[in-house]
């Protein structure tokens, strides 16, 4: 149940705004004026915080400034006059989530808390855990790893400004999740994000799905069809994969984003719009500038405000939120009654890479689901890309020990027994996943296709991953296991 503070020194409105909540089966406490809401917040866990700017003793700015440095998870609203308005532009850009006009209208209200609850939600969804005190007095985040803390607070500011962003990481970081809490968190949470993967779309139509077309503009454009700019006018654009796009569509791309128009594909005029953008990539797009695939200016364009997402298997501490996550999710889902996961689960999953990341996790755990009849998920309701892979990679690890051990320095080293501690980042991910994939090679005797399923990894990225790095599966063929 959500825990909702409502702040103002009018008694009448207190009441009115608490009705509505109790309503919906929030749980509602008042507070007449900025003092005692902080007290309050200092000593009960709120979602969410409605503030008058005006109040005795002190005002909801002055509120807002400390319930914020105490608890930023806390959602803040600010209630103001009209003659307040730019005091509560002001709350805006200090952290509240957005402010209502008085005379309130109930309906607003909670219309606007639902969607300030709803974005919280899907922070917390990616494993961002919301900072939250330990106790009073004690300054300590709790629910996430230090890293994920560090994300939680960059979308909190990225959310405040209207700049492009580019999200960067691996595959199943939750970087649309992230794209998404930046949108419902910032000033056009009102109007449409609108999602496209630009790996999905065949090249030939790829214009036509970013800025429309004309009917007759080619063969099968049987009427006039809006783009995805036109369709998130106003609001905001992600644009994931965008390292898989054609030079020529970057360069129109590049166009739109400077100037905010474009033309449609067959047509002869121009069409403005006013979109944020926010793109998403798993590739080195430096490293692809220098070979000439994707282009600098487009990249420093995309690339104004950048947020990394770490891998999972450099964030473990929050693999325990993460599955407690998924146990509710899919206890709902599925009606089961699973309680937690056995010990021998719990090492499997604590120990595994997860290349395939929150994603993979979130796969695996829907798996369990499905296949086991108990309380408890045990380690032998885990697909075998964690039960067999796992025992398989230790042996082989014994294996290389034993052969290093003989001077043998072959491709018998793993991944999990490389030296990467004098290695840049991008050189450590890149040994660590060259040597994954030849382990998972050896485990399924070269065959790409179990190869590809067990490991999670997508059999189009396979293909690309062992071109880029020179491997050839019949290599790893009727290898002892």
């Amino acid at each position: 149940m959500f825990r909702v503070l409502v702040v103002d020194d009018d008694n009448a409105l207190r009441l009115t705004v608490s009705s509505a909540f109790q309503e919906r089966n929030y749980q509602v406490e008042q507070a007449c004026d900025g003092e005692e809401a902080v007290n309050k917040v200092m000593s009960t866990k709120y979602d969410l915080v409605l503030l008058d700017v005006n109040m005795p003793r002190m005002s909801g700015l002055e509120a807002l400034k400390q319930i914020k440095a105490y608890d930023n998870s806390i959602i803040c609203i600010i209630l103001t006059a009209y003659s307040n308005v730019k005091d509560a532009v002001e709350a805006v850009r200090q952290g509240a989530y957005n402010y209502l006009e008085k005379p309130i209208k109930s309906d607003d209200l909670v219309a606007l808390v639902d969607r300030a609850l709803k974005a919280q939600n899907i922070v917390k969804t990616i494993g961002l855990s919301a900072p939250a005190m330990v106790a009073a007095g004690e300054k300590g985040l709790v629910g996430s790893s230090n890293e994920m803390k560090r994300i939680f607070t960059l979308i909190d500011k990225l959310a405040r400004v209207d700049t492009s962003v580019l999200i960067r990481g691996e595959s199943g970081t939750g970087k649309e999740l992230v794209a998404r809490a930046i949108h419902m968190n910032g000033p056009r949470k009102d109007d449409r994000f609108v999602a496209i993967n630009c790996s999905a779309i065949p090249e030939n139509l790829i214009e036509s799905e970013f800025f429309g077309h004309e009917k007759g503009a080619f063969t099968g454009a049987d009427g006039r069809k809006i783009g995805k700019f036109q369709y998130a006018d106003g609001g905001t654009l992600f644009l994931d994969e965008i390292g898989d796009i054609s030079a020529t569509l970057q360069v129109k791309l590049l166009r739109a984003l400077q100037e905010q128009k474009f033309t449609p594909v067959g047509a002869n005029r121009e069409v403005e719009v006013n979109v944020r953008i926010v793109a998403a990539t798993n590739r080195n797009l430096e490293e692809m500038i220098k070979k000439g695939e994707f282009r600098e200016d487009l990249f420093y364009r995309l690339n104004v405000l950048p947020i990394f997402l770490p891998p999972l298997r450099e964030r473990k501490d929050d693999i325990g939120s993460l599955l407690q996550h998924f146990l509710e999710k899919f206890n709902g889902t599925y009606g089961n009654k699973i309680t937690g996961l056995a010990d021998d689960a719990m090492e499997l999953l604590t120990k595994y890479n997860w290349p395939g990341n929150i994603r993979e996790l979130e796969n695996v755990m829907e798996h369990a689901f499905v296949i086991e009849g108990g309380t408890k998920i045990s380690a032998a309701s885990l697909p075998d890309s964690i039960r067999g892979l796992s025992r398989s990679l230790s042996k082989s690890a014994v294996a290389s020990d034993n052969a290093a051990g003989a001077g043998d320095t072959s491709k018998e080293s793993l991944a999990f027994n490389l030296d990467l501690q004098n290695l840049d980042f991008q050189t450590q991910k890149e040994e660590f996943e060259k040597h994954f994939i030849i382990s998972a090679l050896k485990v399924f005797n070269g065959r790409i296709n179990q190869t590809a399923l067990h490991a999670n990894i997508p059999k189009k990225t396979l293909l690309r991953k062992l071109e880029k790095y020179g491997l050839t599966a019949k290599d790893y063929q009727d290898l002892d296991d």
